[in-house]
């Protein structure tokens, strides 16, 4: 009777959408029951409160949209494959739903391929949207998943990610739109991120599209476009953000970057401007063979504040600007402390405001051995912070 209820129930509510046999057959358990799904094959929309359970390895077909006043759980040690090769498989989590992805060190949630050789862009990533300001609009429509997103709720809650990775993101739609390993649209400071990694990228790393959201203990490696990127009016707080390009790594876009800050392409006095603030920042290139553009491109009326930040390239590896707050559709500003620079980063190319120094050293990025890094103890991000998700080198010495 228990298999009747719960189709039944499901027919009745439409939770989700399951493709995993023949008749497609529905089976998620009543919220009043867990709200577990059980299927291992994931698309659809999520409509009630529902669980992901670590004891079953999912594979995300299509789309997955949690819809505005459902909460999608996933448990810690979750793994889901993303169908590889396909623009449409991603997890969209829309203004008004949440999205509790609360991994812990010893169990991180992971989201990546299913391809046997994964490679950047083998499918979307993940989208969250939220109710927060953006100097775009309160109902604008997301550059990927068509979402909505915007408002004024400073403090809008889409829920948690924490030990997260995503892996083998950043599939493009078209030359306009394509994915980012994790977007966050108008998301707002009552949301918790911590402990994120982002590994192999087809775009950028992480984006922040206007939002107050908070972020803490982030790592992008293997990133083909900017490895911490926002516009839009974001306002947030990210703290102790790692990024690294490793050699043999060459997926690239014509300019990729460490950090790319903008606040609005077409007008950039619209309110809210982008006033981030980066606390303990590193941005290391280990790739000789594709040059960094800028370390940190801080432009159109942005207003950015970093402290303690350190832009390295080892070996014969570069950067072509160290920072650059200079653009033909508006000029940024950055006030930096404790700015390290380390190898060949390039020259500062001053087109707005840069306020600080950047002292240069020679050991804030060690290589003891071939394949290890070693960072020094207060210089930039503090590497140790992302032990539980083993980041990887490749360093030719």
């Amino acid at each position: 009777m228990k298999n009747l209820k719960t189709l039944l129930i499901l027919v009745l509510t439409a939770s989700i959408i399951s493709c995993s046999s023949d008749d497609d057959n529905r089976t998620i358990t009543p919220p009043g029951e867990g709200g577990e799904i059980i299927e291992n094959e994931i698309k659809g929309e999520i409509s009630a409160d529902s669980k992901l359970l670590s004891s079953i390895e999912y594979t995300l077909t299509g789309s997955l949209t949690v819809k505005s006043g459902a909460t999608l759980t996933i448990e810690p040690g979750t793994l889901i494959k993303a169908k590889s090769g396909r623009t449409d498989v991603f997890l969209a989590v829309e203004r008004g739903a949440k999205l509790i992805a609360k991994g812990t060190a010893s169990q991180p949630i992971k989201f990546t391929s299913d391809a046997s050789s994964p490679k950047a862009g083998d499918w979307g990533g993940l989208v969250l949207a939220g109710r927060a300001p953006s100097n775009k609009g309160t109902d604008v429509q997301s550059e990927v998943a068509g979402l909505l997103y915007g408002g004024t709720e400073a403090d809008d809650n889409s829920g948690e990610l924490s030990y997260v990775i995503a892996e083998y993101t950043g599939a493009k739609i078209n030359g306009e739109q394509e994915f980012n390993g994790i977007s966050f649209f108008g998301v707002g400071n009552k949301t918790v991120v911590n402990n994120i990694v982002v590994n192999n990228g087809n775009d950028d790393g992480i984006e922040f599209f206007g939002g107050t959201v908070n972020v803490t203990n982030v790592y992008c490696s293997n990133i083909a476009d900017d490895m911490f990127d926002w516009t839009g009016g974001y306002t947030g707080t990210i703290t102790n953000a790692f990024g690294v390009r490793n050699d043999g790594f060459d997926a690239a876009t014509d300019d990729p970057r460490g950090i790319e800050g903008d606040s609005n392409s077409s007008d950039a006095t619209a309110t809210p401007i982008s006033t981030p603030t980066l606390k303990n920042v590193t941005i290391l290139n280990l790739n000789p063979d594709v040059q960094l553009k800028a370390g940190a491109e801080i432009r159109r009326g942005t207003v950015a504040t970093i402290n303690n930040i350190l832009f390295a390239a080892y070996g014969t590896a570069s950067f072509g600007n160290r920072i650059d707050t200079k653009d033909d559709k508006g000029d940024g500003e950055l006030t930096i402390t404790n700015a390290y620079a380390q190898g060949t980063v390039g020259d500062d190319k001053i087109g707005g405001t840069l306020t600080g120094v950047v002292s240069e050293i020679t050991d804030g990025i060690t290589v003891p051995a071939n394949n290890t890094v070693q960072t020094k103890a207060g210089v930039g991000a503090d590497l140790s912070a992302f032990a539980w998700a083993n980041p990887s080198f490749v360093v030719t010495k």
